[in-house]
């Protein structure tokens, strides 16, 4: 628990302690309650419990009873206070979600990428999508804390520029965090789309399996968000979570990077697809159907998405030759997480993102029993392998729960005092 500070400069840092306090606490606390676990002194925590309550943001909410004496008066985050937007740009799907004060989605939207190699245009569309949604919900913007977007990698945080996303064509060293800041007028941090789905899980879940984890990300292309101690890994350059060139398969297809065998090339979306078509799973689509081992410009994604779905359906309804392909990529992905588990010493695996929940039903039962079996596997702990409880909208929630995170989340960087 983080304790507050009884000095005059520091009373920021004690109201977002406090409210984090509330905001986890769903059946309320007394001030008394408050005192006692964050340190401060009764009067402290008076004057910062009627600077939320005056500004809406915790609501008195009945009374407690401890033993002899006046009852305690409870405070409860006031969750319709304040929102906050997250966006998921992927290059098949923009998904958006409305958060309210504690996290939770009051709205959610998703829209196909529209003219991805056109980023001027995607942005425009994401605020006006932005916009629409929250009039829809009746969400007022003077209540709104600020937009988070999260975005496929490598991405210059400290500038909020993409930098050149391999998936996305046309996006090089586009100033996204600004753009959308103009196009909206709202506040706006950029995170990397498998950071923000980490940070989804532990908004959501905050329990000790959340401790040590990793979230695989499914979508488009293939990321791993990292936590470690409860805390998210994010890297010298906030560009952690790129396990697509893991090797896997040493004679594997020829991969963009110039190497063999990497597991991003062999089990995202479109390659399972490509597979599917050449082995006569599916039918063939010229949209799609191009060679197994080519690049990756050019790529239908709406058609790849289409198709995916007729794959996994095939797979579920148990054709062997899809099965056969589901077994390679669950090999290909259990092979690469024994590699993560191994030097992170992770004890849970959530799995998540636009096109996960379409394969897992065939998938995710035996990544987790190729995991165990792996000779190569060193921790002796069971490894847990689990889907997201929060679904395919975990990428744009997580970058809503960023806004929240900034804005209320106690940071010991507010007790420096500037000279």
């Amino acid at each position: 628990m983080r304790r507050g500070h009884n000095l005059l400069a520091v009373g920021d840092y004690n109201q977002a302690v406090i409210l984090d306090l509330i905001r986890r606490a769903t059946a309320g606390l007394s001030r008394v309650e408050i005192a006692v676990e964050t340190g401060l002194s009764a009067q402290t925590v008076s004057n910062v419990a009627r600077r939320l309550l005056d500004a809406g943001l915790v609501r008195e909410a009945g009374k407690l009873r401890a033993g002899p004496g006046k009852p305690r008066t409870l405070l409860q985050l006031e969750a319709s206070s304040r929102y906050a937007v997250g966006v998921h740009l992927d290059p098949t799907v923009v998904t958006f979600a409305v958060l309210d004060l504690a996290g939770a989605v009051v709205a959610d939207h998703r829209i196909p990428t529209p003219s991805a190699a056109d980023p001027d245009t995607v942005i425009s569309v994401m605020a006006e999508e932005i916009r629409a949604l929250l009039e829809r919900e009746s969400v007022s913007t003077d209540h709104v804390l600020g937009v988070g977007i999260a975005a496929p990698g490598p991405l210059d945080s400290t500038q909020g520029i993409l930098l050149d996303p391999p998936l996305l064509e046309g996006w090089k060293h586009v100033s996204l965090r600004e753009a959308l800041a103009d196009a909206t007028g709202f506040p706006v941090v950029l995170e990397k789309d498998v950071t923000a789905a980490a940070v989804a899980e532990l908004w959501v879940d905050s329990g000790t399996d959340r401790d040590n984890f990793a979230f695989l990300y499914y979508g488009t292309g293939l990321g791993i968000g990292l936590v470690v101690n409860h805390d998210v890994l994010r890297g010298a350059s906030d560009n952690a979570g790129d396990m697509g060139h893991l090797m896997v398969q040493a004679d594997g297809p020829l991969c963009s990077c110039g190497r063999r065998g990497c597991v991003g090339d062999l089990v995202v979306p479109h390659r399972l697809v490509q597979r599917a078509v050449a082995g006569g799973v599916l039918g063939p689509d010229l949209s799609v159907d191009s060679p197994i081992d080519g690049p990756v410009d050019h790529i239908d994604f709406d058609a790849t998405d289409r198709r995916f779905s007729e794959f996994a359906a095939a797979a579920a309804r148990g054709d062997r030759a899809a099965l056969r392909i589901t077994d390679d990529a669950a090999a290909h992905l259990a092979r690469a997480l024994v590699s993560v588990v191994n030097l992170l010493d992770i004890d849970h695996v959530v799995c998540g993102g636009p096109f996960w929940s379409r394969i897992a039903p065939v998938m995710q039962e035996r990544i987790e029993r190729l995991v165990a079996e792996d000779p190569a596997l060193i921790p002796s702990h069971p490894v847990v392998l689990e889907s997201s409880s929060i679904g395919e909208d975990v990428a744009a929630v997580g970058a809503g729960c960023l806004v929240l995170d900034q804005t209320l989340s106690p940071r010991p960087s507010a007790l420096l005092i500037a000279g």
